[in-house]
């Protein structure tokens, strides 16, 4: 029963607001045809009625009821006054028109509107087009009793056409009206839904990461203005959720490479020369270290990145974090690396989320730093922990200062360490996760310093 109906509902918009439209034009238009004939028709009864009581009035006047029996006195339009009308005397009739017998079908319905003696009208004939009103004649006195009734008689077959017109001028009216209602609908809505059809011709073109075009950039109505809003913000959580993903890639490109750099090292040491039972065992030992540093590094940045930068909250033991970065600074470095943090001393966060905040600036301090690095790690008077990682290299340019947390910058490109550019951003995200964060210490000389601050535990 309802795939015919859905078979025959429009697929556009347009065509449904067009079709929805038009069904309710159709009910009012319905509601409002009815109403008006059925006004049409109630009142050309009532003027017939009117003119069948003006007629009885006229009649009345001619009849002696002062005398008895009761007679009819003759007038000037007698004739006139005696088309379609019956007088009775109580059950005696007195006059009929000359085109109903005594004996018809006619004036049986008048003679039994009459034995009721009072006002009252009623419609006859095989297609009710005679109207029958009776007025009854008293003697004078206010409680008289009639001693005579008029009949009078109305063929409606003109009031009926009068209404059959009224009916068909109506259907014809609001046939034009729901035409007119169901073309102007379309042509309204197409033009209304034509901005839409823009937009979604702009969408198709544009690209999502590319295009810095945007729907709120053309003036539109109020409601489009809102839709191209919200359509321009999921352009831009598209882009973001992107340049996401790509920062993620190259972030664990970055923090990848060293551990990957010290897997090669230590195989490549490893092959040049046979090594004894103790050597293998510490290669084994390097080897095992620096695969667990690689999966530390996968699981932190994807948690990070699945749980947009929210990181697990946990309480971690400072110093041996800060032990566990420094034994694995690379064999052959000569720079030298102090640890101070009291023993007691905790931080609110998960153990692997500080390697990966301190990590990167301990690379980078062991990387520039000529002969010394100082990791400093102690709880400050606002309740936070604050860890300095400072070394006495060449220190960061004033006028890169800016640029320095920017993901892929790098002072000097061309200075002969590796590097991508993405290790100090990293650790600044990642601190500010969790509530924290990772400054520069523009005044510390000589070398360069970082501050990381920490939410305690």
């Amino acid at each position: 029963m309802t795939a015919f109906p859905r078979a025959l509902w429009p697929r556009t918009l347009r065509g449904r607001l067009s079709l929805v439209a038009l069904a309710t034009a159709t009910l009012v238009m319905v509601v409002l045809t009815v109403l008006f004939n059925v006004v049409a028709r109630t009142h050309l009864q009532r003027q017939a009625d009117d003119e069948l009581r003006t007629r009885a009035e006229a009649v009345a006047t001619t009849v002696d009821t002062g005398h008895d029996p009761v007679r009819v006195r003759e007038t000037a339009d007698d004739a006139l006054l005696d088309t379609n009308v019956w007088i009775y005397a109580g059950p005696h009739l007195l006059e009929h028109p000359a085109s109903a017998p005594p004996d018809g079908a006619l004036t049986e319905a008048a003679a039994r509107l009459a034995a009721h003696s009072d006002r009252r009208c009623a419609t006859v004939g095989s297609n009710g087009s005679l109207r029958l009103c009776s007025r009854p004649v008293a003697d004078l006195g206010p409680h008289a009793a009639p001693r005579a009734v008029v009949v009078t008689a109305l063929d409606l077959s003109p009031y009926r056409a009068s209404a059959d017109t009224m009916l068909l001028a109506s259907l014809a009216l609001g046939t034009v009206v729901l035409a007119s209602t169901y073309v102007l609908t379309r042509l309204a809505v197409g033009r209304a839904l034509h901005p839409v059809r823009t937009m979604t011709d702009q969408a198709t073109r544009w690209s999502a990461v590319a295009s810095d075009e945007r729907f709120g950039a053309t003036e539109r109505p109020d409601e489009l203005a809102r839709l191209g809003a919200s359509l321009d913000g999921l352009l831009d959580r598209i882009r973001a959720v992107l340049r996401h993903e790509q920062q993620l890639t190259a972030e664990l490109s970055h923090e990848l490479r060293n551990p990957l750099a010290r897997i090669t090292a230590e195989l490549d040491w490893w092959q040049t020369r046979p090594r004894s039972a103790e050597e293998t065992r510490t290669t084994h030992a390097g080897l095992a270290d620096a695969a667990q540093r690689m999966r530390t590094i996968c699981d932190t940045l994807l948690d990070d990145a699945r749980d947009s930068a929210r990181a697990v909250p946990g309480t971690t033991a400072v110093l041996p974090v800060l032990r566990h970065l420094t034994a694995a600074a690379p064999a052959d470095s000569t720079v030298a690396v102090t640890v101070s943090c009291p023993q007691t001393l905790t931080v609110g966060v998960a153990a692997t989320l500080l390697e990966r905040i301190v990590s990167p600036l301990l690379d980078n301090a062991l990387r520039y730093s000529r002969s010394h690095v100082l990791l400093q790690a102690e709880q400050h008077p606002d309740g936070s922990v604050h860890v300095e990682i400072a070394d006495d290299g060449p220190g960061v340019p004033h006028s890169f200062g800016d640029q320095l947390f920017q993901p892929g910058r790098r002072a000097d490109p061309c200075d002969g360490h590796g590097g991508a550019g993405l290790g100090l951003p990293l650790a600044r995200r990642l601190a500010r996760s969790v509530g924290g964060d990772v400054c520069h210490d523009a005044l510390h000389e000589p070398g360069a310093a970082f501050l990381v601050s920490l939410p305690s535990a």
